[in-house]
Formats: C-alpha cells, structure tokens, sequence
C-alpha cells in the first residue's frame, strides 16, 4: 500500500510540474491547452475506494488551481471525474478479472479499451471544466471548438505518456 501511494505522490508531483510550468503555457492558435494531469487520476488503482479516488481528485485539482489562479475550477472538474470513474471502469472491465492493485493500463485493459476510458475521461472533464470557465453560453461555437481540440491534444498526449509507460509494465517494474 505504501508503494501506491508513495507512486501517486511521485506522479502528482510530476504532472503537476508539468502542467503549471509548460502545458498551461501552451495555447495553440490560442484555443487548445493541452491537460495532462488527469493521467494521475486515469492511472490510480482500480481496488481503490471511491471516497479515496475522489479525495486524490479533488486534491489533486486544488493543487492545480492554486498554482493556475483558477478558482477552484479544475477541483470541481476532477472531483466529478473522481466520482463517475469507478462506474466508468465497471462498465469496460470485469473487475472480478484484475489483480489486487492493478492500474488501468493498455495492458490491464487492452489498446482499444483503455483508448476508450481516457477518451471518455478527459472529454467529461474538459466539458465541465470549459462549462464552469464560460459559466454560459454566450460564444457556444468557440466553446465546442476549445472543447473538441483541447480533448483531442489531451487525450492523444495521455496515449503518447501510457504508451512511453507501457515498457515499463513489460519490463515487470
């Protein structure tokens, strides 16, 4: 259990970094900002309980948002996520099937269906996230275009980041 955590703990701090110091600076044609801490999220253990899930979650978007002065938006979207993701892998895995403390991988789940689960992920995040930015629907055609790119960046670069994570997992490590 210690080892869970103590790897949660490296991750976060990790993509943290990553997101505060390059990714919120990225902002192609001025509309898509790549997300990719949700990777800490998509990645906790499966036999993790809910509250747990949701706690990380929340944590883990606070932290965000007090380092982008966002006000507590990122903490309400990866909340929501924290609370739908365990619903969300029942209905892609049998969770009879997975060992005690395994993550969600390409191994665990298979390329097809983990493509899926980060896909559905980040696409829930993004929409309530842009959602509680906008707070309306003033420029509806702006706000689907940040979504649909800034899901899309995203989620390709969580793909890149498991599948660079994957020959580890190989290697037994």
């Amino acid at each position: 259990m210690i080892r869970i955590w103590s790897r949660i703990a490296v991750y976060t701090i990790v993509f943290v970094l990553l997101q505060v110091l390059v990714m919120n600076n990225i902002h192609l044609f001025g509309i898509v900002t790549p997300i990719i801490y949700l990777y800490v999220i998509l990645i906790l253990p499966v036999d993790l309980s809910r509250s747990s899930v949701i706690l990380v979650s929340f944590l883990l978007g606070l932290i965000i948002d007090v380092f982008s002065n966002t006000f507590g938006m990122h903490a309400a979207a990866c909340s929501f996520i924290g609370f739908i993701r365990s619903p969300l892998l029942e209905r892609f895995v049998d969770m009879r099937e997975l060992q005690e403390g395994s993550v969600p991988s390409y191994k665990a789940f298979g390329y097809i269906k983990f493509m899926r689960y980060t896909l559905i992920i980040v696409a829930i995040h993004h929409v309530s996230l842009f959602i509680i930015e906008a707070f309306s629907f003033f420029q509806p055609g702006t706000m689907i275009v940040r979504m649909l790119s800034s899901i899309l960046l995203s989620t390709l670069l969580i793909l890149v980041i498991e599948a660079f994570n994957i020959s580890k997992v190989k290697n037994g490590e």
